[in-house]
């Protein structure tokens, strides 16, 4: 916190809109936020501790802000946005659109059961050991640090830049399109069409599963991965991949090296890519 606490509000029932707005310096203990739209906006220097958001728009335009053991019900949706310098940490949020537009965020041990469009646009934030459930998680969302992220939803990271991904498992159709420069190490991944059209994809002992996944990309980087019940890989992308398993099969990549301990059918068509410009090396 920037300032020390001046004022404690403890075990009280908040309503009606707006009910601490432009608060400052202020501690929140055993409290419940019920019927009232935006009860902290515009809020700075703010603790909140084993209290419960009932109602829309808690936490907007708000800065310096440490929430713990806490919950957002389904009805305090859009929870956290437009605010800087917010960590959130042993809360179970069931609310969708959570944090959007947030720099400076952090996200710890903390359960999303209702993640749909959830951390939209946020820029230098981490999250560590989260659980969540929902579709168009992490749109847009750039310059990020996630581990221990456990997902199940379609459409993650769309748009995604600068992320660094460690120890997660996603169940996730068509997972990181769009993205440009995101790490993923020591990760499990099964969804189809993954890391369509993107640009500097990279994973680093992986485990993948993924119906024609790891096409369209430009500069996609495989480093002692696993793929799994993988078909129609690389098509129209330029790669360097080190697989350390067999590959179902392989479509028309565009360039690069492919290394494999097989590849049991591999498609290449000579009218839609120059079958020189890659390199094919089978270790088994």
């Amino acid at each position: 916190m920037e300032k020390d606490i001046e004022k404690e509000i403890e075990q009280q029932i908040l309503t009606s809109e707006r009910a601490l707005f432009n608060s400052r310096d202020l501690k929140v203990v055993e409290s419940i936020f019920d019927k009232g739209e935006s009860p902290l906006k515009e809020s700075q220097n703010i603790e909140i501790i084993k209290s419960t958001f009932k109602w829309k728009y808690p936490l907007w335009y708000c800065k310096n802000v440490n929430v713990d053991k806490t919950n957002w019900l389904d009805t305090a949706r859009a929870g956290v946005w437009y605010s800087n310098d917010v960590k959130v940490s042993n809360c179970i949020i069931e609310a969708p659109k959570t944090f959007r537009r947030c720099e400076n965020l952090e996200i710890s041990n903390t359960f999303l059961p209702n993640a749909n469009e959830t951390l939209w646009q946020c820029k230098n934030f981490k999250i560590n050991n989260v659980q969540a459930k929902g579709d168009y998680f992490g749109m847009n969302c750039t310059d990020g640090e996630i581990e221990n992220l456990s997902l199940d939803g379609n459409y993650p990271f769309d748009g995604a830049k600068y992320l660094l991904i460690k120890n997660s498992r996603l169940l996730s159709k068509d997972a990181f399109w769009n993205t440009d420069n995101v790490i993923v190490q020591d990760s499990y991944i099964l969804g189809e069409y993954l890391g369509w059209n993107s640009k500097n994809l990279t994973f680093i002992n992986c485990t993948i599963e993924s119906l024609q996944g790891l096409c369209y990309i430009q500069n996609l980087v495989m480093k002692n991965c696993r793929l799994l019940n993988t078909t129609l890989a690389f098509e129209y992308s330029t790669v360097d991949a080190d697989i350390s398993t067999d590959i179902e099969s392989v479509l028309n990549p565009t360039g690069g090296t492919i290394k494999a301990e097989r590849i049991k059918e591999l498609i290449i068509e000579h009218d839609k890519v120059d079958p020189s410009q890659t390199q094919i090396i089978v270790k088994g």
